[in-house]
């Protein structure tokens, strides 16, 4: 059995969708961000970072795993699954992993971070980060007019990309005319296990105001 320790981010959605698309068995813990839980004893003990998500694989002498894409490629290894074996094809999906972790990821936390959350709106620093997401999803765009998925097959690179992507509209980035981005994004957010992988953990039924999120994100980010 596999223990998550997760929240709704799109990092969090990467562990939750990848253990759907591989059908292994595991228990869901909620880390309320803003309560700081992420940044108590226990949980810091586990991931030394203080991030989510989390997993402990207790079928695996309770071994713990922090970083999303580590998670990933551990959760892949232990399936062979979504991630090839051959060493081109392992590359490939390693290099478009490694492009959402170090470029998309970061680039849309900041332009989250100052096109919503920011208490005073720098003109410079939202056209920077919204203007470098663009460009990012333009690379995105030109790699799936050559390919269905991003190295080819469905793999966990597809898995990592589109759980940020997907939310463009959240930091005000445009995906028009990038017409094969965005049937990518209707293919992968069209699986059964990437819709239940992204319900997890569960959220209250009712809607969540836009106001209430941006607090919750600045009292996150202090």
């Amino acid at each position: 059995m596999i223990e998550l320790f997760t929240s709704p981010t799109p990092n969090g959605w990467k562990a939750s969708i990848a253990l759907e698309e591989l059908a292994l068995p595991y228990e869901v813990t909620p880390i309320a961000l803003d309560k700081n839980e992420q940044k108590e004893d226990w949980y810091v003990a586990l991931n030394p970072n203080g991030r989510i998500p989390t997993i402990v694989d207790h079928d695996n002498g309770d071994f713990a795993v922090f970083e999303s894409g580590a998670i990933l490629m551990y959760l892949a290894e232990k399936t062979g699954k979504l991630l090839p074996t051959d060493s081109k094809g392992r590359s490939l999906v390693v290099q478009w992993l490694m492009f959402q972790m170090g470029g998309v990821g970061p680039m849309m936390g900041q332009a989250n971070v100052f096109f919503r959350y920011a208490p005073e709106k720098i003109p410079y620093a939202i056209d920077r980060y919204q203007r470098e997401c663009r460009r990012l999803f333009e690379v995105l765009d030109a790699r799936l007019a050559q390919a269905e998925y991003l190295a080819g097959d469905y793999s966990i690179a597809d898995i990592a990309n589109w759980s940020w992507v997907h939310i463009y509209p959240w930091p005000g980035i445009s995906i028009d005319g990038l017409d094969h981005l965005q049937r990518w994004l209707a293919a992968v957010g069209g699986r059964e296990a990437v819709q239940r992988g992204r319900a997890i953990p569960e959220t209250p039924t009712a809607a969540i105001n836009e106001q209430d999120l941006v607090k919750t994100a600045q009292k996150i980010l202090v």
